[in-house]
């Protein structure tokens, strides 16, 4: 199964980073029941959460980078 172009457009910039299916999932439910239980907004809690998990992981790692002596 191919990856949501989201996550292949991240990943193409050089993080090297996909978060599971399992933890994509996780934060897209969360959101979910947060915003109400929003019906046929699936897929795009899905990208949303998958977007953001990748973005924390790209903070993480310049921040982490910075603190090299």
């Amino acid at each position: 199964m191919p990856a949501p172009a989201a996550a292949t457009t991240l990943t193409e910039e050089g993080t090297g980073f996909a978060p599971s299916p399992d933890e994509v999932a996780r934060r897209a439910y969360f959101t979910y029941v947060d915003q109400g239980c929003p019906q046929g907004r699936s897929v795009q809690h899905w990208l949303d959460a998958e977007a953001e998990m990748i973005k924390e992981r790209q903070i993480t790692r310049t921040h982490m980078g910075s603190n090299k002596t």
